[in-house]
């Protein structure tokens, strides 16, 4: 499916971006089953959980820029992450409007067996490349992510060269 024009693309299939849907949509029902049939949360509850597992102590805005959810779905999954007691809103001393998130016990133990059964599914993923490759896609992706949030910044500038 592939094509080897990333440079000049001619189909949709030629767009990275499309070939980059295409591999998350895909290995990513196989996430989205183990979370929902096992786990009994939805991929967008788990992006959260997992990244509050590493970010304790985000206000939910925090968190909805850092997993790129807007704010209005990232409330909707915390409330019910909340609901499941996987996640507690603490208020701020001092200010008891704003809270920070923090994962329960609860939560702490979902993350720490969903984290490797997804892990294997990126295993099964990359098992197709070299010890070689894993490294220089990863490389790679890291550029490209690079470059991404830097297109995402806002408008390039306009040169009058």
């Amino acid at each position: 499916m592939v094509s080897a024009r990333l440079n000049q693309p001619l189909t949709i299939d030629d767009m990275l971006l499309y070939v980059l849907w295409v591999i998350q949509t895909n290995a990513g029902r196989a996430v989205v089953q183990l979370c929902e049939t096992e786990f009994g949360i939805s991929r967008r509850e788990w992006r959260l959980l997992a990244h509050l597992a590493g970010n304790e102590g985000l206000q939910p805005s925090e968190l909805a820029l850092r997993t790129g959810l807007d704010r209005a779905r990232t409330s909707r999954a915390l409330t019910t992450l909340v609901q499941k007691r996987l996640v507690q809103r603490i208020p701020r001393p001092g200010n008891r409007r704003e809270v920070v998130l923090q994962l329960t016990d609860a939560g702490r133990a979902l993350h720490a067996r969903l984290l490797p059964r997804v892990a294997d599914i990126q295993g099964r993923l990359l098992s197709v490349l070299t010890q070689g490759e894993v490294g220089q896609l990863s490389e790679l992706l890291g550029r490209l992510a690079k470059q991404a949030r830097t297109m995402g910044a806002g408008p390039e500038p306009c040169s009058d060269a």
